[in-house]
């Protein structure tokens, strides 16, 4: 636990992950492995789920694969060439099969492509999936959340036809600007293409091709980009997305990719309307990328203070002391929040109230409601708010629930 315990002047994800009780890490588990508690539970349901919901509302349709593989396929795809030190072994003890953990979901998403002929009529198709991969990390370059060994993605892939690449593309950047303008975090694009250097796939006029079709793309979405050589994936250029946190710190997070190199790899096509069998282009997406890398900066970029929609306690309630009325309207006024879709906790121990309020305060939760005497006889409550939130007056508490509600699903 020492690693999430670390402090220092500057916000760290670590120290928040253990005082705000989201993540652990265990020797018996192994290095690299995150631990999601209840708490950071929710923040990995939430954020996920909202790439989940971008992404349904555009086309996208979920699928899922599952966690291990012949080495074969990655064989194929490239990968192993390209990866496979960092490949998790995994042995059979029914079969002669060479297995290894995922460490890339797109193989799989072809092979879903794959199994039954496609027709132009089909295309776009749009695959979408929020799930694990494994990458066997040195142990000296684990980093908290930063760097693991298992690896959370809302990873996407298009199969569709070269005049539907822009479309794509651009439907794919339209939902990263409403993700992170959400999230109130600035970015930029980075157009990542290959250098003169070995370890690229496929043909120099095919990454020409696919170079030129990412900076014509950006220049038609009207993108502030800059050309960054060396930093494409082995099979083909990509737009990065290089999101500025509140420390002026850059990180690439979202990423959109162009793929000629893996279809022809894997043999993909579909019948044209003329009857002629086509290749088929592949788009490689993800709005939050790596889910703890994520999680890891916007914690730091927050300093732990997350929007009402995605703290994990939205609402505390807590007691002045432990007269009957005010205990039962305690409960009640949980109740009803839960029952509205607020996560809502009660704190009804033996502590003072400004010591409850000291501990709603520790863990950075939103509103905080106190009920008294007062409160049980005008069943009405003054909200405390967190420093970095607007204040809400004197409402019942029917309007006080109705608001965060209203204003959680709005995520304001």
């Amino acid at each position: 636990m020492d690693e999430a315990k670390t402090d220092n002047q500057m916000p760290d994800h670590r120290r928040l992950g253990y005082d705000l009780d989201l993540f652990a890490f265990s020797d018996l588990v192994g290095p690299g492995l995150p631990l999601f508690t209840p708490r950071g539970t929710i923040l990995r349901d939430e954020l996920l789920g909202f790439s989940e919901e971008l992404q349904l509302k555009n086309g996208f349709k979920k699928v899922a694969i599952p966690h291990i593989a012949k080495n074969d396929l990655y064989k194929t795809s490239g990968h192993w060439d390209k990866f496979g030190h960092e490949q998790f072994l995994v042995k059979s003890q029914e079969t002669k099969d060479e297995m290894v953990l995922k460490s890339m979901n797109c193989p799989h998403h072809i092979q879903i492509y794959a199994s039954r002929p496609r027709s132009y009529r089909e295309l776009p198709i749009r695959y979408m999936e929020n799930t694990m991969q494994y990458r066997d990390e040195k142990k000296g370059e684990l980093n908290g959340l930063m760097r693991v060994r298992s690896i959370s993605i809302d990873d996407g892939h298009i199969f569709c036809r070269l005049d539907e690449i822009e479309p794509e593309f651009r439907t794919i950047m339209e939902m990263i600007k409403e993700m992170y303008g959400v999230f109130g975090m600035e970015f930029r694009a980075r157009l990542s293409f290959r250098d003169d250097s070995e370890g690229y796939l496929g043909e120099r006029e095919n990454w020409d091709k696919a170079q030129g079709i990412i900076e014509d793309v950006a220049k038609r979405l009207e993108l502030k980009y800059e050309i960054a050589a060396g930093e494409a994936a082995f099979y083909g250029p990509k737009i990065d997305i290089m999101v500025t946190d509140s420390l002026g710190r850059e990180w690439q997070c979202a990423t959109e990719q162009l793929d000629f190199v893996m279809p022809e790899r894997f043999g993909l096509t579909y019948i044209d309307k003329d009857g002629t069998e086509k290749p088929v282009v592949m788009i490689h997406k993800a709005l939050l990328g790596s889910f703890e890398r994520f999680l890891a900066v916007y914690l730091e970029h927050t300093n732990g203070h997350l929007s009402l929609w995605l703290a994990p306690e939205q609402l505390r309630v807590a007691t002045l002391n432990d007269d009957e009325p005010i205990l039962e309207m305690a409960k009640e006024v949980t109740g009803r929040a839960r029952e509205q879709g607020l996560r809502a906790e009660i704190d009804d121990s033996n502590e003072s109230v400004a010591k409850k309020i000291r501990d709603a305060e520790v863990m950075k939760v939103p509103y905080t409601v106190v009920i008294g005497g007062k409160e049980v006889e005008s069943g009405r409550l003054s909200p405390r708010h967190r420093n970095d939130l607007p204040e809400i007056p004197e409402l019942s508490v029917d309007e006080l629930l109705q608001r965060l509600s209203d204003d959680s699903k709005t995520r304001k």
